[in-house]
């Protein structure tokens, strides 16, 4: 969980020009030296590197994988992550996940929520801001595609900050679902 906030944070000190860009990769492995350090702990170069590399093997919430089948029979489904091209690859690959494009901050060197992300993407798809919906379980990135002018869906995931942590909501969001089937059929009409 350190490890996880202490990347986030680093994501808004390169928005705020605290830090030099890099990739999440790359912030993934100086924020683990950080905390190694902090604590007085030793790993060497080999063992961050696999630490690093574990983000690149996450399992999907369950429901994702028929969920974006559900999406793509009527849909342009594309990931937008501030995750670096390299790992999206991986993590689609490794999750046998299918998306119609995979979409990163990598494009815009800059992470979300800042708008320029978003609107990357918009551009990069040849779409309108009002067209494309941004759907997510993080407050910060809808409200970072809100504010870029896009749609927004809220999923609830009641563990993806770990048991025991306050459940977020947005209250602003278009739609709130609890998976990506019940965004599919809320959907079907539009």
């Amino acid at each position: 969980d350190d490890w996880r906030a202490r990347a986030l944070a680093a994501t808004r000190e390169v928005n705020q020009k605290q830090r030099p860009w890099r990739t999440f990769d790359g912030l993934h492995e100086v924020t683990l030296g950080e905390l190694l350090d902090e604590r007085g702990l030793a790993l060497e170069s080999g063992g961050r590197a696999a630490l690093v590399r574990a983000w690149h093997q996450l399992a999907p919430w369950p429901g994702v994988p028929a969920g974006l089948e559900s999406l793509r029979r009527r849909r342009v489904v594309a990931a937008l992550s501030n995750g670096n091209l390299a790992l999206l690859v991986d993590l689609v690959r490794h999750a046998d996940l299918r998306f119609d494009c995979l979409l990163s901050a990598e494009l815009a060197r800059v992470y979300k929520p800042a708008a320029e992300v978003y609107r990357t993407g918009v551009r990069l798809l040849g779409l309108e801001p009002g067209e494309v919906m941004m759907v997510a379980a993080h407050p910060f990135d809808l409200g970072g595609a809100r504010g870029a002018g896009l749609r927004t869906a809220f999923i609830d995931r009641p563990l993806e900050y770990g048991p025991g942590s306050p459940r977020r909501e947005d209250p602003e969001a278009d739609v709130s679902v609890k998976d990506l089937d019940e965004l599919a059929a809320r959907l079907e009409g539009l």
